[in-house]
């Protein structure tokens, strides 16, 4: 893919001027009285004509053939396909009470399938939520160590078992998906689909332009050759902070680019992944997907 050398990372940008800062301010008092006018006559038209409340967007999926053990307790909300591969390989999952090691080991609806003790139901509703993860909580739905984990931040969203598509480290804020849908993880996280993914990145000093050029055409890293899609300052006036475009799932991968060539990465928030942002949603908070972002969702998982 072609690398930017423009700005497509302006809106990212930390610092307006105080004339900019003024008419986005008037903007913004107009856009909330004109949506407090159009709240008003929503609730008018309600009382004109009562219907029932709308309910989070949710599909119930029996399943009802056989199919490899680790995608069956994908299905179930354990775990997303390549984290039950390690729970079976593991030793931590039993058919019929024995423990099967293998993970396309063929299971249908009426095996008993557990994991850690805990039975697997073949049925579940499908959930989709979206966080603005912050800071200091862990991207898993346990941790060993106690510390705190996204899925403490959901209190009683839901009651079906939900998990994290992909990762985020500790200290990496922004766009997080946590579904129970096991195929739709599997096909966001899987390389060959290369997801999109924005990140806004605070470097520790300014970003040469000798190194912004060396990771524009890519470098090899001790894992192998990586490469940034897009790269652009997000600020002119301060070259600390980077906008950048990648598919790539790796692990640290944005932070492994810059510590490359001689930088330390002092804050990294994804904006985008996979057409979801985080407009609207708080840090530390989440909401429910819209039919229409689940719909968009799987248009990005089934294209390669």
């Amino acid at each position: 893919m072609k690398k930017s050398t423009g700005n497509p990372f302006a809106k990212f940008a930390p610092r307006k001027s105080n004339a900019a800062i003024k008419e986005q301010f008037r903007q913004e008092k107009k856009k909330a009285k004109k949506e407090r006018e159009e709240y008003f006559e929503k609730k008018k038209a309600a009382l004109r004509n009562p219907q029932a409340p709308p309910t989070k967007p949710s599909n119930t999926i029996p399943i009802t053939e056989k199919m490899p053990l680790n995608k069956f307790i994908a299905h179930g909300g354990v775990a997303a396909r390549r984290e039950a591969a390690e729970l079976v390989k593991n030793g931590l999952v039993k058919v019929n009470g024995t423990v099967v090691n293998e993970p396309g080991y063929k299971v249908s609806p009426a095996d008993v399938v557990t994991v850690n003790g805990k039975k697997v139901q073949p049925q579940r509703s499908l959930v989709y939520i979206l966080m603005n993860k912050p800071k200091d909580f862990i991207t898993t739905t346990d941790d060993p160590q106690k510390r705190k984990t996204v899925i403490d931040l959901l209190g009683k969203a839901t009651k079906e078992r939900i998990y994290p598509v992909g990762r985020l480290d500790r200290n990496t804020t922004g766009v997080l998906l946590l579904t129970n849908d096991g195929d739709l993880a599997q096909q966001l996280t899987h390389p060959s689909h290369q997801v999109r993914k924005i990140y806004q990145v605070t470097l520790d000093k300014p970003l040469e332009k000798n190194h912004f050029e060396q990771l524009a055409k890519g470098v090899v890293l001790e894992d192998g050759p990586a490469t940034i899609d897009a790269i652009a300052y997000s600020d002119p006036k301060d070259k600390r902070h980077i906008g950048v475009e990648i598919h790539s799932g790796r692990n640290r991968i944005v932070r492994r680019l810059f510590e490359h060539v001689g930088y330390d990465v002092k804050n990294l928030d994804r904006v985008l992944f996979a057409g979801l942002t985080k407009k609207n949603v708080d840090r530390g908070k989440w909401r429910f997907l819209t039919e229409k972002e689940i719909r968009l969702l799987k248009h990005f998982g089934n294209k390669k």
